[in-house]
């Protein structure tokens, strides 16, 4: 190969060195960091960007997308100094990407570190108990800690959520116990507010049915009531209405020989049942004359009606 060759594949190269120091293409969601001569100068946004060679160069490349980061597991000790293992992860999004290149030498790592301290200032706080039922607490007071400690770094801190609480086996132990003697009295109150439900429903049953058999007896003698006053009124209208008829009849041609002829004929028919039924028998004195008796009788029934 002769030196013309050479100095013209060396001038190729040159060239495409350059061209690749001066284009830079920045993706979609993504800030780099632009220094000159060890300087800041700008950050590049998405899109294609000329910079001058070989006097340019892109410091830092930061994603601006959110980015989820593992806290590793951390031994904490509550209030009631019983000591539980601990890891969450954490939610970050780079807003700054000047601050997040000179603010800080790793925001990253920082952010774990500084995680895991306010965890364990934020548990050892409460009790075992309260561990459980205060999880969203949690996460937001270390969110709360973590998001102020990171503004000059020009990252947001988005969440932070506890992933896993893993307890003593002794603790473990006491807390299933625990567990299995609170479903039992869960179990013998169930149990004795059902007997006590079904004993109230009986005496309920007892109390209404006694009540229908009460209204029932009632009801039956307010109807026999009104059919006993019916009757009574029934006869005594049919007796009015006889007494009526009779009176009627009285006053008609004939009407007072009839009753006469009738008084005669009960009077002799009264008589002889009583000389049926008895040995002895006391006469009357105007036996020999039954017609003076019912002219007598007829005679008073004249004199009523006349009244």
């Amino acid at each position: 190969m002769d030196i013309a060759t050479m100095i013209a594949l060396a001038f190729l190269v040159l060239v495409v060195i350059t061209v690749a120091k001066t284009a830079q293409i920045v993706p979609q969601r993504s800030a780099y960091v632009v220094e000159r001569l060890g300087k800041y100068v700008k950050t590049l946004e998405a899109g294609f960007h000329l910079l001058i060679p070989f006097v340019d160069k892109i410091a830092y490349k930061h994603t601006l997308k959110e980015n989820a980061m593992d806290v590793p597991r951390q031994a904490c000790v509550t209030r009631d100094n019983i000591q539980i293992v601990v890891d969450g992860v954490l939610y970050l999004q780079v807003v700054d990407p000047k601050q997040a290149s000179y603010g800080i030498h790793d925001y990253a790592y920082a952010a774990m570190q500084l995680a895991q301290t306010t965890l364990r200032s934020v548990v050892g706080k409460i009790d075992l108990d309260k561990t459980f039922e205060e999880r969203e607490s949690i996460n937001m007071q270390v969110v709360e800690v973590l998001d102020e400690a990171a503004k000059p770094w020009g990252v947001k801190v988005l969440r932070y959520e506890i992933a896993d609480i893993e307890l003593p086996a002794t603790i473990l132990d006491a807390l299933e116990k625990q567990m299995r003697a609170e479903r039992e009295r869960r179990a013998v109150v169930a149990e004795s507010e059902g007997e006590r439900q079904a004993k109230i429903n009986v005496s309920e049953g007892m109390k209404q049915e006694t009540i229908n058999l009460s209204e029932a007896d009632k009801m039956r003698q307010i109807n026999e009531a009104e059919g006993k006053a019916r009757e009574i009124e029934l006869i005594a209208e049919a007796t009015a209405e006889g007494i009526r008829r009779v009176a009627l009849a009285i006053n008609t041609d004939g009407g007072q020989d009839a009753v006469g002829l009738r008084v005669a004929e009960q009077y002799v028919h009264e008589f002889g049942k009583l000389a049926q039924t008895n040995n002895t028998m006391i006469l009357p004195a105007e036996l020999s004359n039954i017609g003076s008796a019912v002219a007598a009788i007829t005679k008073t029934l004249e004199s009523t009606r006349t009244r």
